[in-house]
C-alpha cells in the first residue's frame, strides 16, 4: 500500500510546470521550425546564385568558340591569379574565387604557357574523376577538395578540350554555421524569456485555484463558512468555476446545518416521547402492582384504578396516534384530493364544540359553501386540533370566532379566541413537537400536526397572539 501510494504520488505533476514546459517546447519547435526553413531558403538562394555564375560561364566558354590556344592566356591569368592568392600548407583560403582548370582526356590539369598548375587546381581536377562526364552534366554538382566543398561544372572548348569550373562553398557554409549559432543563442534566451513569463502568467492567473485549495482545506477542517474569494484578475472560465464552488458550499453548509437540526430536533423528539410515554405506563404499572399485591380490596378502589388505567391507556393511545400521524407527515404522503366544502367543516367543528361547551360564546363566519381540492380527513383533522386547542387552553368563558373566506386566490381559516394568549417567545415555538406553553395540558402535538398537513397541502399557518389579547391561528390554503 505504502509503494502505492508513492506511485501514485510520483505520478502527480504541477499543472504550473505542465503549461510552463507546453509553452516552452511549442516555442521551441517554432524557433527550430523557422530557423530550417530560414536557413534552407538562404542556402538555396546562394547555391543557386553560385550555380547562375558556374552555368553562364560555361555557356560563355562554350559558345564563344574558344580553342585551348585562345584560352592559354585566360588560363596563364588563371593560375597566376591563383598562385598569387596562395594555397600554402594549410588548405585553400575560404575567400577563393572561382578557378578554371583545363584538363587532357586522362583529367590531369595542362600547363598553360610557363605556369604549371596550382596545388588547389590539380586536387580539383583529381576531385573531379571523369571530367566528360562532368562536362556532360546540365547541372553543377558538389565535390569535396581536401575537405574543402565545392561546386563544379564542365565544359567543352570548340577544339575538345575539357575545361573545369569550380567556386568554393566554404564562405557558405561558414555562413550558415554562424547563423545557425546565432539563432541558438537568441533562441535559447527567447525560451529562458518565455518560461520566465509563463510561470509568472500561470501564477497569477492560477491564485484562485489555490484560494479554492485553501478554501476545501478549510472546510474540510470544519469552517463550513468559508467562501472562495473573487480575485480581480480571474478568467471567465475559473470566476464560473469560483461561482459554482460557492454555491455548491452554501449547499453543503445549508444541508449540513439541517441535519444537524433534524438531529438535535430528532433527539429531542424521542426524549419528549419516551418521556411522555413513560407517565402513562408508570401509572398503568403501579395499578397493576397494586392489584397484583392485593392492595385493592375494596370494590370501589378496584373500579377507580380500571378507570386511571383504562384512561391512561387511552392517553397512551392517542399519544402514539399522533406520532403516527406526524411520522407519515414526514415522508410526505399522497393525499387524497378531492372537492371539499370548507364552510361544512367549518360549521361541523363548531356543532362539536357547541356539544362539549354548551355555554362558550362561539361565533361562525362560514356562509355558502367555499369549495377547495383538498384532503377533507386532513382538514377535519386540522379543525379538530384547533378546536381543541382552544377548548382545552382557554377559560370556558372565552368567547370563540371561527370564519372562513376566499380572496386573491387562496382560501384562509380562521380561529381566535379571546384567552389568555401566548408570550412571544412560547408563540415562536408553539408548532414544536411536545411544546405545551406554561405545562399545559396535552400533549404538544396538536399545533405541530396542524402545520404538517397544512403544509402537505401548500398551505402556510400564521398565529397572532400576545398575553392578554388571545391567540388567533390563520390557515392559508391554496384555492
Amino acid at each position: 500500500m505504502l509503494g502505492h501510494g508513492c506511485r501514485r504520488h510520483r505520478g502527480i505533476h504541477s499543472l504550473r510546470a505542465k503549461l510552463t514546459l507546453a509553452n516552452v517546447a511549442l516555442l521551441a519547435l517554432g524557433v527550430v521550425a523557422a530557423t530550417a526553413i530560414s536557413l534552407m531558403t538562404a542556402r538555396h538562394y546562394l547555391l543557386d546564385k553560385i550555380d547562375s555564375e558556374l552555368l553562364s560561364t560555361r555557356t560563355t566558354l562554350e559558345n564563344a568558340g574558344f580553342s585551348l590556344r585562345q584560352v592559354e592566356s585566360l588560363g596563364e591569368l588563371g593560375i597566376a591569379m591563383d598562385q598569387f592568392v596562395g594555397d600554402g600548407d594549410q588548405g585553400f583560403p575560404s575567400s577563393a574565387t572561382s578557378v578554371l582548370v583545363a584538363v587532357d582526356a586522362t583529367g590531369r590539369p595542362v600547363a598553360l604557357g610557363p605556369l604549371e598548375p596550382t596545388q588547389r587546381q590539380r586536387a580539383i581536377a583529381a576531385a573531379a574523376g571523369d571530367p566528360g562526364a562532368v562536362a556532360a552534366r546540365t547541372e553543377p554538382r558538389d565535390v569535396d577538395v581536401d575537405g574543402t566543398p565545392y561546386r563544379m561544372i564542365g565544359a567543352r572548348l570548340a577544339d575538345g578540350t575539357l575545361v573545369l569550373i569550380a567556386t568554393s562553398t566554404d564562405a557558405l557554409h561558414e555562413g550558415m554555421a554562424k547563423a545557425i549559432k546565432l539563432d541558438l543563442a537568441f533562441g535559447t534566451v527567447l525560451l529562458a524569456l518565455l518560461a520566465c513569463v509563463t510561470l509568472f502568467s500561470v501564477r497569477r492567473h492560477m491564485r484562485p485555484l489555490e484560494d479554492m485549495v485553501e478554501t476545501s482545506s478549510a472546510i474540510a477542517e470544519g469552517d463550513l463558512t468559508r467562501r472562495v474569494p473573487s480575485s480581480r484578475e480571474a478568467t471567465l472560465e475559473v470566476e464560473q468555476l469560483r461561482t459554482a464552488l460557492n454555491s455548491m458550499l452554501h449547499q453543503v453548509e445549508l444541508a449540513y446545518r439541517t441535519r444537524e437540526r433534524s438531529a438535535a430536533q430528532l433527539r429531542r423528539f424521542v426524549a419528549d416521547a419516551s418521556h411522555e410515554l413513560r407517565t402513562p405506563l408508570s401509572a398503568i404499572r403501579g395499578y397493576l402492582q397494586l392489584y397484583d399485591k392485593g392492595m385493592l380490596s375494596d370494590p370501589d378502589q378496584r373500579k377507580r384504578a380500571w378507570e386511571r388505567v383504562m384512561a391512561e391507556a387511552d392517553r397512551m393511545g392517542r399519544l402514539v396516534d399522533e406520532l403516527l400521524c406526524l411520522a407519515r407527515l414526514d415522508q410526505q404522503p399522497e393525499l387524497r384530493f378531492r372537492n371539499v366544502d370548507l364552510s361544512r367543516l367549518v360549521r361541523d367543528a363548531a356543532e362539536d364544540l357547541r356539544m362539549q361547551q354548551p355555554d362558550r360564546p362561539l361565533t361562525v363566519a362560514a356562509e355558502g359553501a367555499v369549495l377547495i381540492r383538498a384532503d377533507e380527513s386532513g382538514l377535519r383533522q386540522v379543525l379538530g386540533n384547533l378546536v381543541t386547542n382552544v377548548r382545552v387552553h382557554t377559560p370556558a368563558g372565552a368567547p370563540v370566532r371561527l370564519g372562513v373566506d376566499r380572496g386573491d386566490g387562496v382560501v384562509r381559516l380562521c380561529v381566535a379566541d379571546e384567552g389568555p394568549g401566548l408570550a412571544q417567545e412560547d408563540a415562536l415555538r408553539i408548532f414544536d413537537r411536545f411544546f405545551r406553553a406554561g405545562g399545559g395540558a396535552g400533549s404538544g402535538l396538536g399545533m405541530a400536526i396542524v402545520q404538517g398537513v397544512v403544509t402537505a397541502h401548500g398551505g402556510e399557518v400564521a398565529v397572532d397572539t400576545a398575553p392578554g389579547r388571545g391567540l388567533r391561528v390563520t390557515v392559508t390554503l391554496p384555492a
